[in-house]
């Protein structure tokens, strides 16, 4: 615990100088700022030394938990090596070592790594290689693409264009390439005004209507498998994925899949796509790759797209993409500590008891008045809080309720952040159960607080 004197030194400077993302200032410069001083397991520690269950793995990138000794040893004694050195020519052990354990565990067919350091970066790169392929074929027409309504990719200028979350990227508009939006699999709110029951995934059909008319511009499709993140913990439909994978080599389209926030471990499985068999072209991946420790991604590619790059140093078919810290072996250094605890601690074997337990728990949340749809996909679930049920009328962005259920939370000892209206629940894959329980128990009352007491209600009006 700090000093009361420092303590308010770093509130006032926070205020004054942090500019934190995703967030409208104006509101936080209103709150007394959350300053995390330290983390042990699935807890955070803030500087008044209260803790708080981390329910959302700070940013769902953390797997194993805070202060993870087998990952912190991994970096100390890369840092008694080296740091950084560029992969700009030079390579490294720990980057060497770790692209063939990603090639080892993604889908057979993806051997080729590419590195750079966000979610973000790890989609610009699909994008560029898919791009610069069709050029390199000769299919210099192949320039647009098609995503999904909802799907986010990232803060890029080139995956904001593949964006479809209108709060998100409608301003930057003007500077996007051109993208085709397919309805996304979005069963609660159905943008074809289906039931799930007898559908029989008319998305898909509009998805091929998309490719029968423009395959011959589009130069790959780019989708979040299974769960589409940012737009509100979207879960699909079973057959939707592998359904996409072949309208898209019917229509010879190249498949991106965005297992940024999928992969490694989150679904149940490693990866996403292997719940329904799919191989991409192009896979990103991102957050959980060393367990959230430290800046790192990569890219992943079929032979074919990368021997499409290969040619004399005159033909300038080089990828020409690249960033400083590629590669960073102290990053890679723990993505390799964060796989072999994988192996050594069963992590995926150990999930299943955990993901059936919070399956059982969240029937519990059906009974709350404002809980309009409750969805779950592996250890990852939302809660769609929504005025009226019968009608699914959201809640006005003026009542700010995913924040104040958040700001209720963080009273009872968990910190979480909703998706607008969405409360996330995505805890460290290494909870257990006994921790899990009292995580939902504290976003149970924090709704029912939020949503349900008349003098709370009244309260919001006016804040």
């Amino acid at each position: 615990m700090i000093h009361k004197t420092y303590l308010e030194q770093l509130q006032t400077w926070d205020k004054q100088h942090l500019w934190h993302p995703f967030t409208q200032m104006q509101d936080y410069s209103r709150e007394t700022p959350l300053i995390i001083e330290e983390g042990s397991g699935v807890f955070l520690k803030d500087v008044d030394g209260k803790e708080y269950i981390d329910g959302i793995s700070s940013m769902w990138c953390n797997l194993h938990g805070h202060r993870k000794k087998e990952i912190d040893d991994a970096i100390k004694q890369q840092l008694d090596k080296i740091a950084h050195t560029t992969l700009l020519g030079p390579s490294n052990i720990p980057a060497i070592e770790l692209a063939k354990k990603l090639v080892d565990i993604v889908p057979q067919g993806l051997t080729k790594v590419f590195y750079s350091d966000n979610g973000s970066t790890a989609n610009e790169v699909a994008l560029k290689m898919a791009f610069q392929y069709w050029q390199h074929k000769g299919c210099e027409e192949k320039t647009q693409f098609v995503a999904l309504q909802h799907g986010y990719h990232g803060d890029t200028i080139g995956t904001m264009s593949v964006g479809g979350i209108d709060i998100y990227h409608k301003v930057f508009r003007p500077l996007y390439f051109k993208t085709h939006l397919a309805p996304a699999p979005y069963c609660y709110r159905c943008p074809l005004k289906k039931q799930p029951q007898n559908c029989s995934l008319a998305c898909l059909e509009e998805l091929e209507n998309i490719l029968k008319s423009h395959s011959a511009q589009i130069a790959a499709m780019i989708m979040e498998p299974l769960v589409q993140g940012a737009g509100g913990m979207i879960v699909h439909p079973s057959g939707y994925l592998s359904g996409v994978r072949a309208l898209c080599k019917k229509y010879n389209v190249l498949l991106i899949l965005d297992e940024v926030l999928t992969g490694f471990g989150r679904t149940g499985k490693m990866f996403a796509c292997l719940h329904e068999g799919v191989t991409p072209d192009i896979m990103a991946l991102s957050k959980g790759i060393n367990g959230g420790y430290m800046p790192l991604a990569a890219t992943l590619a079929t032979e074919d797209i990368y021997n499409a790059f290969l040619g004399a140093y005159a033909e300038l078919k080089t990828f020409f993409h690249g960033h400083t810290y590629t590669g960073n072996p102290l990053g890679c250094a723990a993505a390799l500590a964060s796989l072999e605890l994988f192996r050594k601690e069963h992590i995926l074997e150990n999930l299943e008891p955990k993901i059936k337990y919070l399956q059982t728990r969240l029937k519990q949340f059906e009974s709350l008045k404002h809980a309009g749809d409750i969805r779950q996909c592996g250890l990852i679930a939302a809660i769609e809080l929504v005025k009226d049920k019968s009608t699914k009328e959201p809640f006005a962005w003026e009542e700010r309720i995913g924040i104040q259920v958040c700001l209720e939370a963080r009273k009872q000892g968990s910190f979480i952040r909703p998706l607008g209206h969405i409360i996330v629940i995505m805890p460290p894959l290494i909870i257990k159960e006994q921790e899990l329980d009292r995580l939902l128990n504290i976003i149970y009352e924090s709704i029912k607080v939020v949503t349900q007491d008349e003098h709370h209600l009244d309260e919001r009006a006016f804040s």
